[in-house]
């Protein structure tokens, strides 16, 4: 999952992206619209996490400009603005969602999770695939009966491998899904995560790599 936080107070920013990438996703974050507009220009997200008041460009003008996109990502907007009147104004500029500061951390994910399930071409909460069931809420993986123990991007790469399923993913494609914009796209560390987690799946192997192609769940 794909997440991008606009949020101007840096410390603020930093914290909510650490949380979020703990939970397997990936996160890009931007302190002003205008920065924010530029990376929604080049990047699919799933959710944009919305501070309300940012310098360059407002937050509400902002919201507008997403809901215009044809596969527009959906919003969460998260402000210290919590009056009803407050909460209705930014539900109608096309926000999904409306989160008031200070929040509860877990009530942040979980409203997340929920947005991403709502999006026309979301899929089902659990994923299936080769033998294998995920649901990303609860952060399970189980093979065939087996618990997997996966670490948060060993999880993030087989659920993108499951979402893509049966199509093929390329490196450059899983960098992007399950990184975020600092990868390095000279780095192997796609390669060495996707040999530990093939490791973890066991026998018989699940992922195939096609060269030139990319990989994915046979």
């Amino acid at each position: 999952m794909r997440i991008l936080v606009v949020e101007d107070e840096r410390s603020l920013a930093e914290v909510v992206a650490e949380g979020l990438r703990d939970q397997a996703m990936a996160v890009d974050i931007s302190h002003d619209g205008l920065s924010a507009a530029a990376k929604l220009d080049l990047t699919a997200y799933d959710v944009v996490v919305l501070d309300r008041d940012l310098p360059g460009l407002h937050g509400d003008a902002l919201c507008q400009m997403i809901t215009e996109r044809p596969d527009r990502p959906m919003v969460l907007m998260l402000t210290a603005a919590g009056t009803p009147d407050d909460r209705v104004s930014g539900l109608t500029l096309g926000a999904d969602d409306y989160l008031v500061k200070p929040f509860h951390f877990p009530e942040l994910i979980l409203r997340i999770q929920a947005l991403a399930r709502r999006r026309p071409s979301a899929q089902p909460r659990t994923l299936h695939a080769a033998g294998i069931e995920l649901d990303p809420v609860r952060r399970t993986a189980v093979r065939d009966g087996r618990r997997l123990n996966l670490s948060v991007k060993e999880f993030a790469l087989l659920q993108a491998l499951m979402r893509a399923s049966p199509g093929f993913l390329s490196t450059e494609a899983l960098l992007e899904q399950v990184w975020d914009e600092n990868a390095d796209p000279f780095t192997n560390t796609v390669t060495v995560t996707m040999g530990r987690l093939r490791r973890k799946l066991g026998e018989p192997p699940v992922v195939t790599t096609t060269p030139g192609v990319g990989y994915r769940l046979a």
